[in-house]
């Protein structure tokens, strides 16, 4: 038997990247075959229309089960909620984020989430890039056709997530990414997001 036989086969793995929104959700969809990665959809769900906050809940976890049901996905990356000042907003895409991972979590479906600084900094080598910079990475590094490219961001922020967790499958990112073994790297891993002390 030959050497190269003798070797596993790397594990293809189907990742769906989450960006969430209340008006706007994207969604991106990455075959991963060891270090390479391909884009199978990328999409938004468009909520712009649905006036009742509860109903947009339901049409949230509605499809998201469509999109898993249509790709299988082995694992989800989503990213996390962005922590601004107003609260009301901050709360509205918490419940967001929590129907999709409800949505994932009910297929059993490992979920990993990410911040958005860390994802950024995963695909761009900077943890402030704009939005564009990221939709334009994505496309150079995924080969991804003109056509194929859609004008909302959303979706290229969630095609950013996945390829940020097959990024992280390969090579762990910096500190700040992973699971916390204790309350104390928890806190240095999200320091603008906990207070230490009271």
């Amino acid at each position: 038997m030959s050497l190269l036989r003798s070797q596993t086969a790397p594990r293809e793995r189907i990742i769906l990247g989450i960006d969430p929104g209340t008006n706007m959700m994207g969604y991106g969809v990455l075959k991963s075959v060891g270090s390479k990665a391909e884009m199978l959809a990328l999409g938004v769900i468009d909520l712009r229309r649905v006036g009742d906050a509860y109903l947009k809940l339901g049409r949230i976890h509605e499809r998201i089960l469509s999109v898993i049901e249509g790709f299988l996905p082995d694992e989800v990356a989503i990213e996390a909620p962005f922590f601004g000042k107003n609260v009301q907003s901050m709360l509205k895409l918490g419940r967001a984020q929590g129907v999709a991972i409800a949505a994932a979590i009910s297929r059993d479906i490992p979920i990993h989430e990410y911040a958005p600084m860390k994802i950024k900094q995963a695909i761009t080598g900077n943890g402030a890039a704009s939005k564009e910079q990221v939709a334009a990475l994505m496309q150079r590094m995924l080969h991804i056709s003109d056509e194929a490219m859609l004008p909302y961001l959303d979706a290229t922020d969630a095609l950013a997530a996945a390829y940020c967790h097959h990024l992280q499958t390969l090579r762990p990112l910096p500190a700040g990414g992973g699971a916390a073994r204790s309350w104390k790297d928890f806190v240095r891993q999200n320091a603008g997001r906990v207070s230490e002390g009271r």
